[in-house]
């Protein structure tokens, strides 16, 4: 597995995520109008969902700590600290670093980063090997995971490369417009989340993939809890869009509980 370090420094990424995204999702209408870019509580709180997520995620990928199990869950916490420090640089111009939450938002993506490198550089030194076994994911597993790639990678592209005004970015989907800092930020989040799920297209061991489930279901829980609780913002009338918005969601943390209940978690 990879070094001591790595570990300890994913703990660290876990307990800074824990601390703001803890103030971002239970207090956002006091911290949308203070936070590092000009955002909306639901907004706020739902930036507050990936990032107790990802502490989910970072804590229990150092817990379980084999190589084999995790390295989709650790591919998508690096990608995604990088992707979004990459934001902030491109959006610079727009980055108001007065209000402790917002350092705190810019020192956690740095401590990210961080164990991204570190990780990178153990993984090219180490060379860690995938575990081989007989439990494989069988075929609807193995299309449900091609089609979550390619879905979410389109939502990752579409939001990292559109423009304001272009479909979807009106309030056609996520029920508020956003401005292109907002848009590139989540975009990068969606992107993250298939990178980190494409090798389990060609390894088709069903631990690494139950792995996944279970170490990205914080997110999709408090994504959604975000939702829930800002759902008055949706006219799905008017903008059945939103329907997407939590029915894409939804339907994967269907689809892993009856998995877990049918195989574990990995």
């Amino acid at each position: 597995m990879l070094s001591t370090t790595s570990r300890l420094l994913t703990y660290l990424t876990a307990l800074l995520y824990t601390a703001l995204g803890a103030f971002l999702f239970f207090i956002p209408e006091q911290l949308a109008p203070v936070f590092a870019w000009k955002v909306t509580a639901f907004m706020t709180m739902t930036i507050g969902g990936w990032c107790l997520g990802n502490a989910w995620l970072a804590f229990f990928t150092a817990r379980r700590w084999e190589w084999h199990r995790v390295y989709s869950a650790l591919i998508y916490l690096w990608v995604f600290g990088a992707g979004e420090l990459i934001v902030l640089y491109a959006f610079r111009d727009k980055l108001v670093l007065v209000h402790p939450i917002a350092w705190l938002y810019f020192i956690t993506l740095i401590a990210n980063v961080v164990a991204a490198l570190v990780g990178v550089s153990d993984v090219l030194r180490i060379r860690p090997a995938r575990e081989s076994s007989r439990s494989r994911t069988n075929s609807l597993q193995y299309t449900g995971l091609a089609a979550f790639v390619v879905f979410v990678g389109f939502l990752g592209y579409y939001g990292c490369t559109a423009q304001i005004g272009a479909p979807g970015t009106n309030g056609g989907i996520f029920p508020e417009i956003m401005s292109l800092f907002t848009l590139r930020s989540f975009g990068v989040f969606y992107f993250s989340l298939a990178v980190g799920a494409v090798p389990l297209l060609w390894d088709r061991n069903l631990r690494p993939y139950l792995n996944y489930g279970l170490l990205a279901y914080g997110l999709i829980f408090f994504i959604t809890v975000a939702a829930f609780v800002y759902i008055r913002l949706f006219d799905f009338a008017a903008k059945p869009g939103g329907f997407a918005y939590f029915g894409a969601y939804l339907a994967v943390g269907i689809v892993f509980l009856f998995n877990f209940r049918k195989y574990g978690a990995g």
